[in-house]
């Protein structure tokens, strides 16, 4: 089985590779994640966690220190690209997949522990987040670890079996470094499987081989240091911002105009699980029926559907925070290999049907809409054909025909055959097409830009109508946002070295200022695209005092 580990290791990196360098930062997140880093890097400071001179204490420190592992480990330190960062994360959801193969072939066999591995490496949020340098994947990680060694902690339990003394340390391990990364969620995630569990079965006795005394000590030895010390260095300002302001501004009300309707995960899940959700939802429904005799089948719908409900309830919503629940489906779907046709193709209740008809038409949805959109988006956003389309698009479709299950049933040599052709269309979408259309990547033209015409190594820019943060990390750490007024003021503090980005719109306030102390500026260059952040055109000039 460990040549298999390292087989699914090696092809979750690989379904991960295209676009971890040549796609942009993508705002507004991870700009900001990997900027924090960036400024550690360049202060020396890992404990404090800033964006220029702001501080960021939406998440803790973890995920900080593994991008500031990755920067050291490169050699390039501050200076580091951003596919330097985003190592952790194409890490971490290989980690992801070998931990949920491992919970696989533990409860269910070989096989099923390979198929579920692959469908976690090869689904959209997987695809996507594994390249995204930001919590989540990392979160992920942690998640699964401590619900693989939950599962087996209370499978052991039910079979009457010894507890492997790693286990416990296993769980509460992954529990103190998920807290480290992303707060709350992995223990939320745990405390929700354990309850629904319980909720069943009125049996809490499985839960003293936890060992829960020695375990929340390692938890308060993973956090509690780190904790402290930021407290005490911010005056108590990192809980009112982390728990106070984000955790339960996301609770109460929809938080950064992310909120959303009860129902929005379920309304998304064809495209995040694509192209796995149709056999996943196949096999949990099989799962319902069956879970009362199989303990295996009531751990995995209770990692999934309590953590489902949850979100569904809390008004922010974006799409990877049920990304943790996941692999609980894949594992379904492995368990559904290990029955016999007949019993595969047992007939569904009339409520299940109509669910499984309507996933399979998301299902089609999703598949059709990204093969269209590989051919479709460089047309609209650069009026050009793509030739890398026509095999994306292909292997979209291919991955689509193969993972759509005639029956209940999904067979192995099928569900890794979907997979390779839907990593296929991942790397030529993440790596070839999307980085192709310009209009889009408005900061790495900015950035080109300023290097073609900067007039000193010190020159610092000052921008106005496009504060993205993927600005600040490609200029430099000491870029200026600011408004038209604080440009201007720029130019004339520095007029040697300072360089200006305004909307083309504003040009004539720019130079009606300059020249009320008689100066004026050249416009170097001229920047037009789409703010996809805002979903605003946008029309920038670059700027240099006229000598």
């Amino acid at each position: 089985m460990t040549k298999k580990y390292i087989f699914l290791f090696l092809f979750s990196l690989l379904m991960t590779a295209g676009g971890l360098a040549s796609m942009p930062p993508l705002d507004r997140d991870e700009p900001r994640f990997v900027q924090a880093t960036k400024q550690m890097a360049e202060t020396g400071n890992y404990v404090d966690i800033r964006f220029q001179d702001t501080t960021r204490y939406q998440k803790p420190i973890g995920i900080y220190w593994l991008q500031s592992a990755a920067l050291i480990v490169s050699g390039k330190g501050a200076d580091a690209p951003i596919w330097v960062y985003r190592t952790i994360s194409a890490l971490a959801i290989a980690i992801a997949v070998v931990a949920t193969a491992w919970i696989g072939a533990s409860l269910f066999g070989s096989n099923a522990g390979i198929a579920a591995g692959l469908i976690v490496a090869a689904i959209f949020a997987t695809a996507f987040e594994g390249r995204d340098a930001k919590t989540d994947a990392a979160l992920l990680a942690c998640c699964v670890l401590a619900q693989g060694a939950l599962a087996r902690i209370y499978l052991a339990s039910r079979r009457n079996e010894p507890v492997a003394g790693y286990l416990p340390w296993l769980f509460w391990a992954a529990q103190g470094a998920a807290i480290l990364i992303k707060g709350p969620i992995a223990p939320l995630l745990s405390a929700l499987t354990v309850l629904a569990l319980f909720a069943y079965e009125r049996d809490w006795r499985w839960l003293a081989k936890l060992k829960a005394g020695r375990g929340l000590l390692l938890v308060l030895l993973i956090v509690l240091p780190w904790l402290a010390l930021i407290t005490w260095k911010s005056g108590g300002a990192l809980l009112q911002q982390a728990v106070g302001k984000d955790m339960m501004g996301k609770v109460a009300q929809g938080q950064e105009s992310h909120g959303g309707f009860p129902g929005f995960y379920a309304v998304t899940y064809s495209l995040f699980m694509w192209p796995f959700g149709l056999a996943a939802i196949g096999a949990g429904l099989m799962a319902l029926n069956r879970f009362r005799d199989d303990a295996r089948l009531r751990f995995c719908l209770a990692w999934y559907i309590p953590f489902w409900l949850v979100f569904e309830l809390i008004p922010t919503k974006l799409p990877h925070y049920v990304l943790p629940a996941y692999p609980a489906v894949a594992l379904l779907v492995g368990w559904s290999l290990t029955l016999p046709q007949a019993e595969a193709d047992a007939p569904l209740k009339r409520w299940q049907v109509a669910l499984r008809w309507a996933t399979a038409l998301g299902f089609v949805v999703v598949t059709l809409g990204i093969a269209a959109a590989s051919i479709g988006a460089p047309l609209w956003l650069t009026g050009t054909f793509s030739w890398w389309s026509i095999p994306a698009a292909a292997a979209a479709l291919a991955a689509g025909f193969l993972a759509f299950p005639r029956h209940l049933q999904l067979s192995l040599p099928r569900i890794a055959s979907a997979a390779v052709c839907a990593g296929i269309a991942y790397a030529l979408l993440f790596g070839v097409i999307a980085p192709s259309l310009t209009p889009l990547w408005i900061s790495p033209r900015v950035a080109a830009a300023v290097r073609a015409d900067r007039p000193c190594d010190t020159t610092v820019l000052a921008s106005s109508g496009f504060e993205e943060p993927s600005l600040v990390f490609l200029v430099g750490t000491n870029t200026v946002l600011t408004t038209v007024d604080g440009v201007a003021n720029h130019l004339l503090r520095d007029p040697s070295c300072a360089m200006g980005l305004v909307m083309v719109q504003q040009e004539a306030r720019l130079q009606n200022m300059l020249a009320a102390q008689g100066k004026s500026a050249n416009r170097v260059a001229e920047i037009d695209g789409i703010n996809y952040s805002s979903g605003q055109r946008v029309s920038l000039g670059l700027y240099r005092l006229t000598r």
